[in-house]
């Protein structure tokens, strides 16, 4: 596969130059104050890059610059690519979205709702909804994660050992049993809370296929786009193309998060978190998505697949802030979700100017993409910073793309 490069003069495709180079002057900021090591940005429009930028270091301890084939972690950029990789089955027909999951996985046949109380005194009940495939796919299962720390429910993963990921030596198929006999925090259908659904669609993906989850996307999806670097380990020999994490200190300057870079596959391959690709692997990805499901000739999805995947699937057209537990903030009005990507459906309540069907995600290093199919727009913002709610940078990025579109 080629290299990541601009294609075209950004007044080919409608951008002005001139506001283009706004958005190099702000994010330029974050590096010369200390805030940002370094970042890659691409902005691209009717298919053609036509906005590149590598600034700053990818490891700054050691002084290796951001380069258009620097390796990244996507974090919870992982998502969207499980979601499609299920939905390569769902066309197969080999499952339909209502499925409660416990016609696929019987763990999660007898799953209980959270009522009151906390620690071994919790008090649950059956739930009356069984958990269902687009549950898990839209974050409306009532699973969650250990590491928020907020209620009660959070507190039953960390007793279960699952409070930051699985604990060495389970693989998949164990720590999905374990999920499953965790409570749920809501009935499922009836709230929002992001959670571990997405590493049960990968289980499930594995019953289906036959095949590890790790090894089916490296087969259906990796190799027929041409994500060439793209995978769920580095090995020793890349290392040195691998972002550093960092986290900013009491004064906000970026330093460096401990922690040893994936060498070698893990126990359990983290389907929610766990991708390390290339700016052009997450590209070619995105660029499929916005073609709708097709890309240099190759289709893994349909269109009306994909378009399904992009719409609001949140219960009586809400958004991510009046759905979720009042203890998981979101911060969010005016944004949907769809089967693994938030999906704007108030640019008005959510103070962006982009259109009504943007979609994307983000990842806890502060990666972010969006696509927007009326504008045929792709951004693909990537830096290692954690959180990724330390700065402002999505909402920045989406007022100084957007203004920069003139035709």
């Amino acid at each position: 596969m080629g290299q990541l490069q601009q294609e075209t003069e950004p007044t080919a495709v409608g951008l002005d130059p001139a506001r283009m180079a706004r958005l190099d002057r702000h994010f330029d900021r974050y590096i010369d104050d200390g805030r940002l090591p370094g970042y890659l940005l691409v902005v691209a429009r009717k298919g053609r890059i036509a906005h590149l930028a590598t600034r700053g270091l990818r490891n700054r301890e050691e002084g290796l610059p951001v380069e258009p084939d620097t390796l990244w972690r996507m974090y919870s950029m992982t998502k969207p690519v499980t979601s499609v990789a299920a939905m390569l089955l769902y066309e197969e027909g080999l499952f339909s979205l209502n499925d409660p999951i416990a016609d696929h996985l019987p763990a999660f046949a007898d799953a209980r709702v959270y009522v009151a109380g906390m620690g071994t005194n919790l008090a649950t009940r059956p739930a009356v909804e069984p958990v269902r495939i687009w549950h898990l796919l839209t974050h409306t299962a009532g699973m969650t994660y250990g590491a928020f720390h907020t209620h009660p429910i959070h507190a039953a993963y960390c007793a279960a050992g699952l409070e930051s990921g699985p604990p060495p030596g389970m693989d998949l198929a164990a720590v999905c049993d374990r999920y499953a006999g965790l409570p749920l925090q809501f009935e499922p259908g009836t709230a929002w809370n992001y959670g571990v659904g997405t590493d049960v669609i990968a289980r499930l993906i594995e019953v289906l296929s036959g095949m590890p989850f790790d090894e089916f996307v490296a087969e259906r999806l990796f190799r027929p786009l041409g994500m060439d670097d793209a995978g769920f380990f580095v090995g020793s020999e890349r290392t040195d193309r691998l972002a550093v994490v960092y986290r900013p200190d009491a004064n906000g300057r970026a330093t460096p998060l401990p922690g040893a870079p994936p060498l070698t596959r893990p126990d359990c391959v983290s389907a929610g978190g766990g991708l390390v690709a290339s700016a052009l692997d997450y590209y070619r990805f995105t660029e499929m998505l916005r073609r709708g499901g097709e890309l240099d000739g190759i289709r893994l999805l349909g269109p009306r697949t994909v378009e399904l995947m992009v719409t609001n699937h949140l219960p009586d057209c809400g958004d991510l802030r009046t759905l979720s537990p009042p203890e998981l903030d979101p911060g969010v009005y005016g944004f949907g979700f769809g089967l693994g990507f938030q999906v704007t459906v108030d640019p008005i309540t959510a103070k962006v100017p982009s259109r009504v069907g943007e979609y994307g995600w983000v990842g806890k290093a502060s990666t972010f993409f969006w696509v927007d199919p009326q504008e045929e727009l792709t951004v693909l913002f990537l830096t290692q910073l954690q959180p990724q709610t330390a700065h402002p940078i999505l909402p920045q990025l989406k007022q100084l793309v957007y203004q920069a579109i003139v035709s």
